[in-house]
């Protein structure tokens, strides 16, 4: 009794906590974030997959409790894609954000960089945000390599741009004293990385815009292709991409440039890099459960807003489809 209290009866492919609330996508964001899942073994993934076909099945041995369920189900969705069914490379799951992430944010929240090491730091930003936009896209339609690479290529040559851009103008401003500049620049990567990634997010999943996205009915079944919900789905993920960057990429130069004032770290300043890197750290895993949590991963839109031809093909109000990560 006390452990059905504590956890949910379990349901194949619905989250353990509820979607309507921000609170709910959280808590479920949390899980499906949880670095642990890097390190399953391919053993322990394959028993997750077992249990749950086993369910799915009727043929679930006796003895297995809903947490155990809801455990092998977080494990498999941590790794394996929704739509393709294959494993998702750990860099770029979305487990592997923050670990893999946190040094390119702390590379480019560095102080005094040249136009050289913002080029760099920038395009491995770029690069690895494309390799998880395109890991975690809706796959439901195929995508050729070619979109790939010129998504990838707009996306690092926005970030560049910008970037480089906004660094020229900073050092140009005369009335600016150097301790300033300083400041400001340490917030440029924030409009450079929120822009680039609005373009990251349009061109590595524009396919989704020209093929549609699946909808599905209440009962899991494709009703059909829906541009409609494609451009919903990439707006809301676009959006989340400009969410998370704000604290990671102003919260940092912010307590920084406190910290460096203080007496103690000025007598010791090789401790201010691994302060730096932790307060990057800090921030990064703090801001992304919070940016994915606010949309449903699998989202839902009225009838009404889709295309003639899907209403006409279901008497469903409602329709879900997969906005991805």
């Amino acid at each position: 009794m006390a452990e059905s209290a504590a956890c949910p009866a379990f349901r194949l492919g619905r989250p353990q906590y509820e979607q309507n609330a921000f609170l709910g996508r959280l808590r479920h964001f949390i899980d499906v974030i949880d670095p642990s899942t890097l390190f399953v073994s391919e053993k322990r993934l394959k028993e997750c997959i077992k249990l749950l076909d086993d369910y799915k099945h009727g043929t679930l041995p006796p003895g297995v409790s809903d947490l155990q369920l809801w455990e092998a189900q977080k494990i498999k969705q941590a790794i394996i894609h929704p739509d393709t069914g294959e494993k998702i490379f750990m860099p770029f799951r979305m487990s592997g954000y923050v670990p893999f992430g946190t040094p390119i944010v702390i590379g480019l929240l560095l102080p005094n960089q040249t136009v050289v090491s913002t080029i760099i730091w920038q395009w491995l930003n770029q690069s690895h945000n494309a390799c998880v936009n395109y890991a975690n896209r809706n796959a439901t339609k195929p995508a050729s390599t070619s979109k790939f690479l010129l998504g990838y290529a707009g996306a690092v040559t926005s970030a560049v741009s910008i970037a480089v851009g906004l660094n020229a103008l900073i050092q140009r401003a005369n009335r600016l004293s150097p301790a300033t500049r300083m400041i400001v620049q340490r917030f440029v990567p924030f409009p450079a990385v929120a822009s680039a990634n609005i373009c990251n997010v349009g061109l590595m999943r524009h396919n989704e815009l020209s093929e549609g996205v699946d909808v599905l009915d209440d009962k899991g079944n494709v009703v059909g292709s829906s541009k409609i919900a494609a451009r919903h789905a990439i707006m809301e993920t676009a959006f989340t991409r400009v969410v998370l960057p704000m604290p990671i990429f102003v919260l940092p130069p912010i307590i920084m440039s406190y910290f460096e004032r203080l007496r103690f770290l000025q007598s010791n300043r090789r401790l201010l890099l691994p302060i730096h890197s932790a307060v990057c750290l800090l921030t990064f895993a703090v801001s992304l459960p919070v940016a994915i949590s606010l949309f449903p991963q699998m989202s839902q839109i009225e009838v009404s807003r889709l295309e003639p031809e899907i209403a006409m093909a279901t008497e469903c109000k409602v329709l879900t489809y997969n906005k991805g990560l």
